[in-house]
């Protein structure tokens, strides 16, 4: 079990703060540091950290919300969940993927690109995924393309990585055009960044493929993601949909969504 650290959250932070921006304070047995949310690399770097944060301390409930809806949605077709060969994208120290193990998905194949999720993941979740790759869905090789696709994934999941400049809309579409067609897709994304006067690239692409032939959507949720450092509510949307068909470049270029 892994000890329990000395965490201080910074006072007077407002709610309503980019959330990329907010941070707290590691004490150690000298000095503290201070971390930004974002700042995974250190995060993962120090067991239970990242655990007690999020998860103890914020309350965030993202990978179980995301895999029971996407479990309800699959249920309204003829598919089974438990026969799901699932990429997880962004897949960082393994809390979702967890997740979709204890319900019984046949393959996982986590996809991260900084190698301290890699080692957080065999550090203190060794076994949960089938493959896991270190890599950069903005510049994959072919080979390394090849290879990902030879797991025939049906599914794709991102939790808790969209939005912020963690998963770049290139590597979103390269994800997404890596699952079989009529494969299934679930995320969520912060709920502001679902409003129109959002016009950053990843708002527009996921705004425009919500009301696109390339995916059906099942079920879409505004639920509280977790708390912020203050204690109040951050709200997501979690979506569930069914892909039809690659986004193509065409697609991106006629809705002017930078990728």
């Amino acid at each position: 079990m892994n000890k329990r650290h000395r965490v201080q959250f910074p006072k007077n932070e407002l709610s309503d703060s980019d959330q990329d921006e907010s941070y707290f304070y590691l004490h150690g047995t000298s000095k503290k540091r201070k971390i930004k949310f974002h700042d995974y690399d250190e995060i993962y770097q120090v067991p239970g950290l990242y655990e007690q944060i999020f998860y103890d301390r914020l309350k965030c409930i993202s990978p179980n919300k995301v895999t029971s809806i996407l479990e309800s949605a699959i249920k309204q077709s003829s598919d089974n969940f438990t026969e799901l060969r699932v990429l997880d994208l962004g897949a960082g120290n393994g809390m979702m993927g967890e997740e979709l193990k204890k319900h019984g998905v046949s393959r996982l194949v986590g996809v991260d690109i900084i190698p301290e999720a890699y080692d957080a993941l065999i550090r203190d979740r060794p076994g949960v995924y089938d493959a896991f790759y270190i890599e950069d869905f903005c510049a994959l090789s072919e080979g390394k393309k090849e290879e990902i696709e030879s797991w025939q994934c049906d599914c794709m999941v991102t939790v808790a990585a969209l939005g912020f400049g963690d998963i770049p809309t290139r590597a979103f579409v390269n994800a997404f055009n890596i699952i079989s067609n009529e494969g299934w897709v679930a995320f969520n994304i912060k709920d502001t960044f679902l409003d129109s006067s959002d016009e950053t690239g990843f708002s527009k692409l996921i705004r425009e493929l919500i009301f696109s032939k390339y995916l059906d959507v099942y079920h879409i949720e505004r639920y509280r993601h977790r708390l912020s450092v203050d204690g109040e509510p951050l709200h997501y949307f979690a979506v569930v949909g069914r892909k039809n068909a690659a986004i193509s470049s065409e697609f991106m270029e006629t809705k002017g969504i930078v990728f």
